[in-house]
């Protein structure tokens, strides 16, 4: 790399938390502050985009269920365009940057072109939306792991599913609503207990929240008669069973259906 393409401006991935404003870190909400350019994500809250300054350049790079607004190499080409100009870009994402986030691809990019890039990490909705739910991912009665999957891989069948099944702790899918009913499927034909408790919820952490409980095998039909949309985040263990004892967050609870 030739020194003279170093950029003298900096990329920051910011994590913007599972939802809720307030679980915004206190170095997320400086960075933004101070932030020239801003490329943010759909599922970020519009009080957390409202603490950009009037002055800086603010970009929609959200992203749909199958359809991308902004295809992933032009946020790249972005990100390294604003950057080389010698602003301070903010590459702001809903959860932490590196959970699913491809912050690490973004990283990447940037390096290979030379770019001074820092990661602020962000509250993961992996963990967040079940605490808010009244599920602790891991408890010394009931699991002492949880593994984090995406839902998206579920229509390739590229997880693997019999390894999945057999595992004893909380298991955690995030962004696996339209493919919610295959996801379950899988794991009750390689071996999961149909009567394993499950929950899944949507808009998890915000005065929207809903919560579904039920089992593996109803929990499909039940979120769907609850009219359950993305994002939502689906836990399933015997960790469930704490929602009913522990109860959902009280300044942010939404529906909770069983």
């Amino acid at each position: 790399m030739n020194p003279k393409d170093r950029s003298e401006g900096k990329v920051f991935l910011v994590g913007a938390g599972p939802g809720d404003p307030d679980l915004l870190t206190r170095k997320a909400e400086r960075v933004i502050k101070e932030a020239d350019v801003v490329l943010y994500d759909k599922l970020v809250d519009e009080r957390v985009i409202a603490l950009v300054p009037k002055k800086a350049t603010l970009i929609d790079v959200g992203k749909d269920p199958n359809r991308h607004k902004v295809p992933q190499h032009k946020i790249n080409d972005l990100l390294v365009r604003y950057a080389r100009t010698g602003k301070r870009v903010v590459r702001l994402k809903g959860g932490d940057p590196f959970v699913f986030g491809r912050g690490g691809e973004e990283a990447e990019e940037l390096v290979a072109h030379g770019i001074e890039v820092e990661v602020v990490p962000g509250i993961s909705s992996a963990v967040a939306v079940p605490a808010y739910a009244g599920i602790p991912v891991t408890h010394r009665d009931y699991a002492s792991t949880f593994t984090v999957v995406t839902g998206h891989e579920a229509a390739g069948n590229e997880l693997p599913w019999d390894i999945l099944a057999q595992l004893d702790g909380t298991l955690v899918i995030l962004m696996g609503v339209s493919t919610l009913a295959e996801n379950v499927a899988n794991l009750i034909a390689f071996g999961k207990p149909a009567q394993t408790p499950a929950a899944i919820i949507a808009q998890g952490t915000t005065r929207s929240q809903k919560i579904v409980v039920g089992t593996l095998d109803d929990i499909a039909l039940k979120a769907e008669a609850a009219h359950v949309d993305a994002p939502a985040v689906l836990v399933i263990g015997d960790v469930v069973k704490l929602t009913h004892i522990l109860k959902p967050q009280d300044a942010n609870a939404g529906n909770h259906s069983t």
